[in-house]
């Protein structure tokens, strides 16, 4: 069976590292601009970057209906950190105008770990992943401050002033982290998600 084509929505954030990390644990990855390259993907990940912005250009580029059909039809999809804000039901400190996927059903608190200054590494273990803890890196990060009850809790942060805050969840085949896992060389959450979308094909 071939390798799962994993698209990395290409508008803004770390697309480049998404790629390098879906490809080291054997997907197909490409970068996903136009409605024409989501069709042709089994899963997509949504990286880091700017939620708001993210959220125009994702109307620019006319992609939210598209994406909006694929999760209702099952896509697996991943969000790290803007991604996660983007998937959630409903996001806490984002503007009025701002607009997710409302994939998953949880609230986020943006930026809710500080500015960019406060940026900072913890380790965290992910229920779902053997091995340890992850390295996990904060970056003008969200959390989750409530999840449904079909949405699974898969990590929170193990130590320091935001102890047991939730991380890290999934809702059937959506999976969603406050942390960037591609900026760690860390390959087990990407290869947990290629083998998400290989299952759900």
């Amino acid at each position: 069976m071939p390798a799962p084509v994993i698209g990395v929505l290409a508008l803004q954030g770390d697309v480049r590292e998404h790629v390098t990390a879906l490809t080291a644990v054997g997907a197909q990855a490409r970068p996903v601009r136009r409605p024409a390259e989501l069709d042709a993907v089994d899963g997509l990940v949504i990286p880091g970057g700017e939620s708001t912005t993210i959220s125009k250009l994702v109307d620019i580029f006319e992609l939210r209906g598209p994406i909006d059909k694929r999760i209702a039809d099952g896509m697996p999809v991943y969000g790290s950190c803007a991604g996660m804000i983007m998937l959630a039901a409903e996001v806490l400190g984002g503007r009025p105008d701002q607009r997710g996927f409302d994939g998953i059903a949880m609230t986020v608190r943006r930026n809710a770990f500080g500015r960019q200054v406060d940026s900072f590494e913890a380790l965290v273990e992910i229920s779902d992943i053997p091995g340890g803890p992850l390295h996990a890196v904060f970056i003008r990060a969200p959390w989750v401050e409530s999840v449904g009850e079909d949405v699974e809790v898969l990590g929170r942060v193990s130590d320091g002033p935001a102890t047991g805050r939730i991380v890290a969840v999934r809702q059937r085949n959506l999976l969603a982290t406050s942390f960037h896992p591609e900026l760690t060389g860390d390959p087990r959450l990407h290869a947990y998600f290629v083998d998400l979308a290989r299952a759900a094909r």
